[in-house]
């Protein structure tokens, strides 16, 4: 039911491309520029075919040093990329390699707009209202369809009777491009969980997307991001509850990057050798 991957050396073989991939502390990460996923995308979704599209930040990283599905759920990932300046340099200081950096909200529109009516989306996660906002939104920009909206707040503990409603609803939508706006590490375990349950479908956990859609938060300027200040702008708009990601989360991600250095520099095995 699901598209197929090859891994080789390195490497991602995904809509006929091989795509260079990096490890960053653990973390499987694909060297695609943003134009590529678009592409990628916008072919898989036309052949009405599935993918997980999935971004690591500072606090996924932190996350998956004692998560090992949300490792796995990076390898076996149709799409992986780095998404945050932290990532990005702890890449270039542990690896040496510079990676694309990229947000689900920097290309999401350009690949909606190359399918038109043909996208049929189906909005998971924020609040019914705003979800309801931001699926008309760029239902009247992009000329795409609305598969349904069902907000964020739910009991999503597997078996449960509200997880299963919305499992009901989605595969009863029959949706070409699902958007998980769950938060970090929600949206990544609801579909570490429920991937094989979904019918054929483009998945992307998309954060903060869906207040951006909804004209709830503007996003800052490109050059603010380009300085790794992104979090900076984020903190001062939600202080209470972003202060422990970025002002505890921050730290212990320095921290667990140093660790691995050390560790390289020592020859001793990491998280990454025992993954289950």
């Amino acid at each position: 039911m699901h598209s197929d991957i090859t891994l080789k050396e390195k490497s991602k073989r995904f809509c006929g491309h091989d795509f260079p991939v990096v490890e960053v502390m653990g973390l499987e990460l694909m060297d695609i520029p943003r134009e590529d996923i678009v592409a990628c995308l916008t072919e898989t979704v036309g052949q009405g075919a599935a993918a997980r599209v999935i971004n690591a930040n500072a606090h996924c990283v932190t996350l998956s040093q004692k998560q090992p599905w949300l490792r796995e759920l990076f390898d076996k990932a149709e799409i992986a990329f780095c998404d945050g300046a932290g990532v990005q340099l702890a890449s270039m200081f542990l690896t040496g390699k510079n990676l694309h950096r990229t947000t689900p909200p920097e290309w999401i529109g350009n690949m909606l707009s190359a399918l038109g009516n043909t996208a049929n989306i189906f909005w998971l996660g924020g609040e019914q209202d705003v979800a309801e906002k931001a699926a008309a939104a760029f239902a009247a920009k992009y000329g795409c369809r609305t598969a349904g909206v069902q907000h964020g707040f739910f009991d999503a503990t597997p078996g449960s009777p509200e997880a299963e409603r919305v499992i009901e609803k989605i595969v009863a939508a029959k949706p070409s491009v699902l958007l998980l706006n769950m938060g970090m590490p929600r949206q990544e375990r609801w579909l570490w969980d429920n991937w094989d349950r979904l019918p054929p479908v483009v998945a992307i956990t998309a954060g903060a997307l869906v207040d951006h859609a909804a004209g709830r938060v503007s996003r800052p300027p490109r050059w603010v991001a380009n300085l790794g200040l992104e979090w900076l702008v984020r903190l001062s708009r939600e202080p209470t509850r972003l202060w422990r990601r970025y002002l505890l989360g921050l730290p212990c991600f320095g921290a667990y990057v140093l660790w691995w250095r050390l560790c390289a520099l020592l020859g001793k095995t990491t998280v990454s050798s025992a993954r289950t």
